[in-house]
């Protein structure tokens, strides 16, 4: 769920950003979208320029963001649109019509994604990410595994895939887990004697990133742009998905995914040996240097094994919500003594400009939302193109192909998230999906985590680019034909696993 809080400020497309606003808000108001639609389609246009060029941090796009809810939003006529934003009151008399929105009412739009259960559920995996990297247990687990799977080339590709999958279940970022496999898997390329820009580098590093990625989608609480979508599913189409029922739509995929990832892996990036010698030691070398397991990595084991647990049973054994459980363990884990770590250490290591991204994202789906300005552009965009009558089936391939081109542009899978789930609500109400809609959203969600093709497309992807191991052009080799098995696979499952199990 981590997501880069640096970047390099790039004035031009700032400045870029600021005349798109201000030139959407000077274009004529059509009969179907209110002046406050308008101003929510200008800031929507304004945050996707920042995002994509990443002008600003994210963090600061967020801010920013905000104030212009705020402004641009509170300075608008109500209009039609009194009911949807919840006949707000002014003065104890319900808005209509030529009053204004005000910025009080704004104020609260701007900071409703904050009142939202998905930023506690996102803060908390926070917190047990980051107890996994005060206690070194995601690097343990990373180390048993490879430890088993031996020297041989082929095995410890296969190790890297199965760590990956592990600690999806237990370490809610992505970053966090491949920060940790993949130092390990250089550190076994160092002892091996070869360099950096070897096969056999590129090859480890990649599959590790890419299998981070695919089980991205394989688990609900592995990712945040996957809350953003359940919020936004409970709060407009009124389904909650729970943990399991999330593993069981989508972890069938990654599953499929992770076995054709490790043949094209060492189809693409055939390594130039076949083992790894001294391999096996170098990680007994780091599992000895780690020491025995502490008290906290116990305590820590229990805690994520019953998280996990409640998670998977929740509305089967229990009636609790995956964010009440996960803040209810982040409770025992910062009290003292008995806990796992203090609140100055979880403080540091916290990525804060995270949660008010997320908080903000969200904020920005529910303005779209609320002032028809997603319907609008669910309209313009797709009501166009005859997919109205059109089968389900090929409604998702068309709808996720734009979603793969579209993500391109992204280095944000949440910000992404956030500006699109809410237009693809909207569409389901353009072209009468019905009973399909919460199916078509999330397997559209799932799409949003394809970050296979480029480095940049994924906070992971840019860790790994960072190590040197391989090019741009090495990591397209590979996100080609992942990309398009992945897309195929939606296809296929969305005529037959998904239909039979009542998603469709």
């Amino acid at each position: 769920m981590s997501q880069s809080s640096t970047s390099t400020f790039k004035p031009l497309w700032l400045i870029i950003s600021f005349i798109v606003l201000i030139g959407i808000m000077l274009l004529p108001v059509t009969h179907n979208l209110p002046l406050m639609g308008k101003a929510a389609l200008a800031i929507l246009a304004f945050a996707v320029i920042l995002w994509v060029t990443e002008a600003v941090s994210y963090p600061v796009s967020a801010t920013l963001i905000m104030g212009l809810i705020i402004i641009l939003l509170g300075f608008s006529p109500v209009q039609n649109l009194s009911e949807s934003l919840g006949n707000p009151q002014a003065g104890g008399e319900i808005l209509k019509g030529s009053d204004l929105f005000g910025t009080s009412n704004a104020l609260k739009l701007a900071f409703s994604g904050f009142s939202s259960s998905a930023v506690a559920l996102v803060a908390a995996a926070l917190f047990l990410a980051t107890a996994m990297q005060v206690t070194h247990l995601h690097k343990r687990l990373a180390l048993w595994v490879l430890m088993l799977v031996g020297n041989k080339t082929k095995n410890i590709v296969i190790g890297a895939i199965l760590v990956a999958i592990i600690l999806a279940f237990f370490v809610p970022s992505a970053t966090a887990r491949a920060g940790a496999v993949v130092p390990i898997l250089l550190g076994m390329v160092a002892a091996f004697g070869v360099g950096k820009e070897s096969k056999l580098a590129a090859l480890l590093v990649i599959t590790a990133v890419q299998a981070v990625s695919i089980w991205n989608v394989g688990i609900k609480t592995a990712a945040a742009q996957n809350i953003v979508a359940v919020n936004f599913i409970n709060g407009q189409l009124g389904q909650d998905i729970s943990w399991g029922e999330w593993f069981l739509y989508a972890a069938p995929w990654a599953v499929i995914m992770s076995i054709i990832l490790y043949f094209i892996m060492l189809k693409v990036v055939p390594p130039e040996q076949q083992a790894i010698e001294g391999g096996k030691e170098l990680v007994k070398k780091q599992l000895d240097e780690l020491g025995p397991i502490k008290p906290k990595e116990w305590r820590l084991i229990i805690i994520s094994i019953l998280l996990l647990l409640m998670w998977s049973t929740e509305k089967i054994l229990h009636p609790i919500d995956s964010s009440s459980i996960t803040i209810i363990a982040l409770a025992f884990m910062l009290l003292p003594k008995v806990g796992i770590m203090s609140w100055k250490e979880a403080e540091s290591r916290i990525p804060w400009g995270t949660i008010i991204v997320f908080g903000v994202g969200i904020s920005l789906g529910t303005v779209l939302l609320q002032t028809n300005a997603a319907q609008w552009l669910s309209d313009q965009t797709f009501g166009l193109i005859g997919l109205k009558g059109m089968p389900i089936v090929a409604t998702i391939a068309i709808i996720s192909l734009f979603n793969i081109l579209i993500h391109l542009g992204f280095a944000s899978a949440t910000s992404l998230a956030s500006a699109l789930i809410p237009v693809f609500i909207s569409l389901t109400t353009t072209i009468n999906l019905g009973d399909q809609s919460i199916g078509f959203v999330l397997i559209q969600q799932f799409v949003i985590s394809f970050g296979f093709l480029l480095p940049v497309s994924s906070p992971q992807g840019m860790l790994a680019y960072g190590t040197e191991t391989f090019t741009v052009k090495d990591f397209l080799k590979v996100g080609i034909p992942i990309t398009v098995i992945g897309y195929l696979l939606v296809v296929i499952l969305s005529m037959t696993y998904w239909k039979w199990i009542g998603l469709l």
